[in-house]
């Protein structure tokens, strides 16, 4: 892909302000966790395996910032970076993942030195970084065979390489049909109230040359009405075990509007963003964003002083909406209850 989202470079975290784009293409170099917890809050580091890196990152930044030579005061200390990042964002559940994917990495080894916790979680770390772009191709190889030669395709939010390591996954699988040589054209969603459909998705989509359409978010219902839609693919911030969605709010009335003009609706997903400790997408978590993303987006206000706002950042989509699960390991079709239940055990 034409940009790094995220990366380690020597001592720090460097990724994309993504609040700056499409204007601007700035980087930032983090040295701190309250300013990586900013950055996560903030989106300017959004989508949710992107998020699972930057905390990790966050974690191996502690380590490398500990200068004493006390195994016990660097494990509180990474216990406490992992305590704060973990509630920055309530929803994506890779984020979780990731820090209990460094912790427990610490704790195998609590007992060893200082130096030597440090070089182990920065290996986790880019194991880590690395299974994410090697996921991501394999959700993309998975996604692209769903795909027709001429799809007209609809998308909600960004799911590209803005909101992983690399690729993607539901714009992966977009990628990889459009590497394989099929013929595409991308409908976008703008998703508000932040626009990462219009800021994210299309400057990602025009980079690579995939012919693609921006609308309101409210458009997509007559678009399937008027248009010849094939299908709809989206990502997910988590999955329930009965394969119940969270994602992107404007999800759900999405798939809505797939079911009732029998148009194929695609989730796609790595296997960490399954919470298999939740049954339904009832129990998932909503996070609910600033009042000011709505009535002052952008800088401008948009609505009276005072004003009531309701502005949850997901919705959740039920199972029965949902044509199929993409992940790395491949696609999952219901039951989706039977299905996860086999992939939570490894089969």
């Amino acid at each position: 892909m034409p940009v790094t989202t995220i990366e380690w470079i020597d001592d720090h975290i460097r990724l994309i302000d993504q609040t700056r784009l499409p204007e601007a293409l700035v980087y930032l170099d983090i040295h701190d966790i309250p300013t990586l917890a900013e950055a996560i809050r903030s989106l300017r580091v959004r989508g949710a395996p992107a998020i699972g890196i930057a905390a990790a990152f966050g974690v191996l930044l502690t380590a490398f910032q500990y200068r004493g030579e006390n195994t016990d005061e660097l494990m509180q200390q990474l216990h406490e970076t992992s305590q704060f990042l973990a509630e920055t964002r309530p929803t994506a559940v890779n984020l979780r993942w990731a820090l209990e994917q460094m912790m427990q990495e610490a704790r195998r080894i609590a007992g060893a030195s200082v130096a030597e916790i440090r070089d182990v979680l920065y290996r986790k770390a880019m194991d880590l970084f690395e299974s994410d772009r090697q996921v991501c191709r394999r959700i993309g190889e998975h996604g692209a065979a769903l795909i027709p030669d001429g799809a007209q395709i609809i998308t909600h939010c960004n799911t590209g390489a803005l909101a992983t390591v690399d690729w993607g996954t539901a714009l992966g699988a977009i990628f990889t049909a459009h590497a394989q040589g099929k013929k595409l054209h991308v409908w976008v969603d703008e998703t508000r109230p932040l626009l990462q459909g219009a800021r994210l998705t299309m400057w990602e989509l025009m980079h690579e040359g995939i012919p693609a359409t921006l609308m309101c978010d409210n458009t997509a219902a007559f678009l399937m009405q008027r248009q010849k839609i094939d299908l709809c693919i989206v990502g997910a911030d988590r999955i329930a075990g009965n394969g119940d969605t969270a994602n992107k709010i404007g999800t759900y009335y999405l798939a809505l509007a797939a079911r009732h003009h029998g148009i194929p609706f695609y989730v796609a997903a790595p296997i960490s963003t399954f919470d298999f400790s939740l049954q339904q997408g009832d129990q998932i978590p909503i996070e609910l964003r600033n009042p000011e993303e709505v009535t002052e987006g952008f800088g401008r206000r948009t609505a009276p002083e005072g004003a009531a706002v309701y502005s949850p950042a997901f919705d959740v989509t039920p199972n029965e909406l949902i044509t199929a699960i993409i992940t790395e390991v491949g696609v999952l079709r219901p039951p989706f209850q039977e299905a996860i239940s086999r992939l939570a055990k490894g089969e």
